[in-house]
């Protein structure tokens, strides 16, 4: 039997794709790509623009993003070799940003997750793989609360493990 947990209000709030950031990369991505938008078939790809998953028939694109790179850019620091970029899922056309949902975005019981923190140069300071449980909330949130608990750690980066996909970010409360 399979337990629900209502979902709670996160402490660690997730940052979707800035909408600035968004209306570059429906121009051309961070590997210098043309955006290529698509009707999507069945729906469930994670969009990094609003924090939740694709409907049926939704306009939407697969971009490639440097997370790093931007965050980077915004405060006058070099990543260096920390810098990558990858794949990602946006709205093709638009977005209202997400809708304010309680709990942390793209959680799943059975979900693989990387927790990875960065300090304010951008260096990777370490990461935690991550199973979650019947309450992948209260998984995340503790998981987020440890690699906060590091005074050098000034972001985290939520990825999906077994793609190495980027879902979203978390900057220090």
């Amino acid at each position: 039997m399979t337990t629900r947990f209502a979902p709670r209000p996160a402490l660690h709030a997730a940052r979707p794709i800035d909408p600035a950031t968004l209306t570059a990369l429906r121009e051309r991505d961070d590997a210098g790509r043309p955006c290529v938008p698509y009707e999507d078939p069945e729906g469930g790809a994670p969009l990094r623009c609003c924090l939740r998953r694709s409907r049926r028939a939704e306009r939407i694109a697969l971009v490639s993003y440097a997370p790093l790179r931007r965050w980077a850019a915004g405060t006058g620091v070099d990543p260096g070799a920390y810098d990558e970029q990858g794949p990602v899922f946006i709205h093709a056309d638009g977005c209202g940003g997400p809708a304010g949902g309680e709990g942390h975005p793209f959680a799943q019981a059975g979900a693989l997750r990387t927790v990875r923190r960065y300090d304010a140069g951008g260096h990777i300071l370490g990461g935690r793989a991550l199973l979650l449980s019947e309450d992948p909330q209260a998984d995340l949130e503790e998981a987020l609360a440890e690699a906060f608990a590091d005074p050098r750690a000034a972001l985290v980066h939520v990825r999906a493990t077994e793609f190495g996909c980027f879902l979203f970010e978390v900057r220090r409360p």
